[in-house]
């Protein structure tokens, strides 16, 4: 026999099988269970204390809850379609265990408050661990850092070989990058950390429930201020996706190096056996499919963030169900993130980094040219006039077939009398990289100093 909805009262008939199927959410809302459990509780507490439960009551709701709560985790207790959302799968349950008194539970409060505190409470929760673990990445990146101090490679711009810097330099960029993913991540916190349980269906709930003390119970800074705001806001749903979105957008640039820099035509690393793929086909194949995965689960994140705005674009208030597909954007934005920053931080530890090959690369291509206008600028030559000239050597460098080391002192000369013996040295690439002094340059003393503070702050707490 069909279990009544607990909303049927003004109906004559039950949903036909299609509307049940369609518009369920359970299967995708159930993961929201601990934080429904943990928001019934506070609304027991919250009703106990406005006198319309007893105290006997809200332990046996309470305890009742707790023993659902295992249900759900140990698998024991199933849902289906008929149950329609995670919400009302655990009253139906919490009145199968104590009766009537289940049902008093949701005195003063609408699902649409509820659904509300919880997407609150989940993405409290997993903005926490995506912040552990964008600090675990970033202990990766000053790691690897770390330990090739010593390696100068070749910096580029537009895909083309540009001036010489540390390896450690490169990757501190994207210790960068993350750390402001955790400043909006954290910042973020401030507009979820407010509690709308309380709010009811969109005009606030008769009784006199005490919503600061439910606001304290569950963790919460502060309470919503407006009724029909808190019901209908997923603000705080797109904000989180769309910082996401920048999180995968700095993964993916990271990743796209990686592909890079394992092919043969670059070789400066070698990923561990243990986090490339091979070709069912070619023998020889050793595949960077973990960065190449995590490039393109970016676009999942985009387009999670696309889908949420849709959602919200025109909705009038209050709540419309419209905001049912405002879940699945959210998890698959979570499970995303989590998992590629979870792989890519071992992945970054265990690769080998061809020391050999990044030096063979700072060799060509002219990265010290810069230095040569640098030179002539300190000789008292306007930095145009300096910059012309150094061009017009490399360009006959390219004509000869010559590297800019291999000028003699009189084939300097030629392009100015200005050049002495130490040009050498000035167009040498750890001459190069030395005179990169400034606060933020690529000097191996500035990136040392550098280190130091990425060091200090890895020691901070999280939050």
């Amino acid at each position: 026999m069909e279990k009544k909805k607990p909303w049927a009262g003004r109906f004559k008939k039950g949903l036909h099988p299609l509307v049940e199927r369609f518009t369920a959410s359970i299967e995708f809302d159930k993961r929201l269970f601990k934080e429904d459990i943990k928001g019934s509780i506070a609304q027991a507490r919250m009703l106990e204390r406005a006198g319309i439960l007893t105290k006997k009551e809200r332990v046996e709701l309470e305890r009742a809850l707790k023993e659902i709560e295992k249900e759900i985790e140990t698998g024991s207790l199933q849902f289906g379609t008929d149950t329609e959302d995670i919400h009302m799968a655990i009253e139906r349950r919490l009145i199968e265990k104590i009766g009537p008194l289940g049902g008093k539970l949701h005195t003063g409060r609408s699902r649409n408050d509820q659904v509300a505190l919880d997407l609150r409470l989940y993405v409290k929760r997993e903005t926490l661990e995506i912040l552990h673990l964008i600090r675990k990445l970033q202990r990766s990146l000053y790691g690897v850092a770390k330990d090739n101090i010593d390696v100068i490679m070749p910096g580029y711009t537009h895909l083309q070989r540009a001036q010489a810097v540390p390896l450690a330099h490169h990757l501190l960029a994207y210790y960068e990058m993350l750390k402001r993913d955790s400043q909006r991540l954290k910042d973020c916190l401030k507009r979820v950390d407010i509690m709308p349980l309380g709010s009811g269906a969109l005009a606030g709930t008769g009784f006199d429930v005490d919503r600061a003390h439910g606001a304290e119970l569950l963790g919460f800074s502060a309470v919503t201020e407006n009724s029909m705001d808190a019901v209908s806001d997923r603000d705080f749903v797109v904000e989180f996706i769309s910082h996401c979105a920048v999180v995968m957008m700095h993964l993916s640039r990271l990743c796209e190096e990686i592909v890079l820099w394992t092919s043969k035509e670059f070789g400066f690393v070698e990923l561990d056996d243990s986090f490339a793929t091979g070709s069912s086909l070619m023998p020889q194949k050793k595949n960077p499919d973990v960065a190449e995965l995590i490039r393109g689960k970016t676009g999942r994140v985009y387009g999670n963030l696309v889908a949420i705005l849709t959602v919200m674009k025109a909705l009038p208030l209050t709540y419309n169900r419209d905001m049912q597909e405002d879940k699945e954007p959210l998890f698959d934005t979570v499970d995303t993130v989590k998992g590629s920053l979870s792989v890519l931080a071992p992945m970054l530890e265990t690769m080998k980094i061809n020391r050999e090959t990044i030096w063979e690369a700072t060799c060509g291509g002219f990265l010290t040219a810069t230095d040569v206008a640098d030179y002539l600028v300190l000789k008292g030559v306007p930095f145009r006039e300096a910059h012309h000239i150094a061009g017009s050597i490399v360009a006959s460098c390219i004509e000869k077939g010559k590297e800019l080391t291999e000028l003699t002192l009189q084939e300097w000369r030629s392009f100015s009398p200005l050049f002495e013996e130490d040009i050498k040295e000035a167009v040498s690439v750890e001459g190069s990289v030395k005179r990169r002094k400034a606060r933020g340059a690529a000097s191996i003393k500035e990136v040392r100093r550098q280190l130091k503070r990425v060091e200090r702050e890895l020691k901070k707490d999280i939050i």
